[in-house]
């Protein structure tokens, strides 16, 4: 209760309480505002605390996020931590993920777009969408909106990805040698990812069967998938004998440097070197795959079985790869004889519309 005390010749009325064992005093003039002060400061004790809203840093993210993607492949891994470098380039990286809005991911995102292309963005936008999707889903307090999700795709230029003709192959395989010859026609004779390759072991190799097995991480959750491939019988040839010169557990080993023996990882200018000293147009690695999926679609092989050889999961993936407008030209044929329907082997209507017309005038 409050109590009178004089001060400098005043009386005043102290208000006290006490609260986890300590005492708070406060000076009034009057009983009812001290009185006051007593009910509120003990009703305010009473109250249960605020629950604090845990936080996380954008650095503290990032981290957990990378130790979740080491499941994927390392190209994918790669491109995820490159892109968080960037954004903690743009931020403070021992701020809270609250601060970041919507407006903060479109001005990251359009900075990189002066510098870079809209496809490049696009995948930026998608490698950081999937981060802030995992701290909302592993992270309490996450902020639950996804400002990534917000901006719009950027435009896109795409440019076809290059396949060489199939002549132009053979010119570079004739025009190799060794392992590098064996990589080729293994790439062409399974339509192989370049991953698949640089990982397959000898154990992954079945003569009696006349059958290999390639392995991919290339799914949405990061597992490894394996699927049995026969062997055409060039193939079963080309291996067998490159079987013989294998030093170790890998089918292709890098021949030297402080990596020799050891699997690639990476194989920077294969086979563009090779296509250059063959005299012909550079394509790369994946070109390869898109080159086996050609041959078969120009020889009537049906598309389940391409996407079977493939390994795709949906056909239309594998539609992608044997696009093209050369299927369209028997439809085209239509549109041959002006406004005639069905062919004719004589003048159009249209062309004996004119001639008569010609024929009035110079009689005329």
């Amino acid at each position: 209760m409050p109590y009178k005390q004089k001060k400098n010749g005043k009386t005043v009325w102290m208000a006290q309480v006490k609260i986890d064992g300590k005492k708070l005093r406060r000076q009034f003039t009057k009983k009812e505002d001290a009185k006051r002060w007593e009910i509120e400061r003990k009703d305010q004790a009473a109250l249960p605390p605020e629950p604090t809203i845990p936080t996380t840093s954008f650095l503290e993210w990032a981290t957990l996020y990378l130790d979740h993607s080491v499941r994927y492949s390392p190209k994918t891994y790669s491109e995820k931590k490159s892109a968080l470098k960037r954004l903690l380039k743009a931020v403070q990286p021992d701020a809270d993920v609250q601060t970041f809005r919507k407006v903060d991911a479109l001005k990251h995102l359009q900075k990189l777009f002066k510098k870079r292309s809209g496809y490049s963005v696009n995948k930026e936008r998608k490698n950081m969408a999937a981060a802030w999707n995992f701290g909302i889903k592993f992270l309490e307090g996450f902020p639950a909106v996804n400002p990534f999700l917000a901006v719009p795709r950027f435009p896109e230029v795409r440019q076809n990805r290059y396949v060489p003709p199939e002549k132009d192959f053979r010119k570079v395989l004739d025009h190799s040698e060794g392992q590098d010859k064996v990589m080729l026609m293994t790439f062409l004779h399974t339509a192989a990812r370049r991953g698949e390759l640089y990982k397959l072991q000898w154990k992954d190799v079945d003569f009696g069967g006349k059958r290999l097995r390639l392995g991919t991480k290339k799914r949405q959750d990061g597992s490894m998938e394996y699927e049995w491939l026969p062997m055409t019988d060039e193939l079963f040839n080309t291996l067998l004998a490159h079987r013989q010169e294998a030093i170790n557990e890998w089918v292709f080993t890098q021949s030297s440097g402080r990596c020799e023996g050891k699997p690639y990882t990476e194989n920077r200018g294969f086979p563009q070197k090779l296509c250059e000293s063959a005299g012909v147009k550079p394509f790369g690695c994946h070109a390869i795959r898109h080159l086996t999926a050609s041959i078969l679609a120009n020889n009537n092989v049906p598309m389940i079985a391409i996407q079977q050889i493939l390994r795709h999961k949906k056909l239309a993936t594998t539609e992608r790869y044997v696009r093209g407008m050369e299927p369209i030209r028997p439809h085209l044929k239509i549109l041959e004889g002006g406004l005639n329907i069905g062919p004719t082997s004589g003048p159009t209507r249209l062309e004996n519309d004119w001639q008569k017309k010609k024929d009035l005038k110079l009689t005329a």
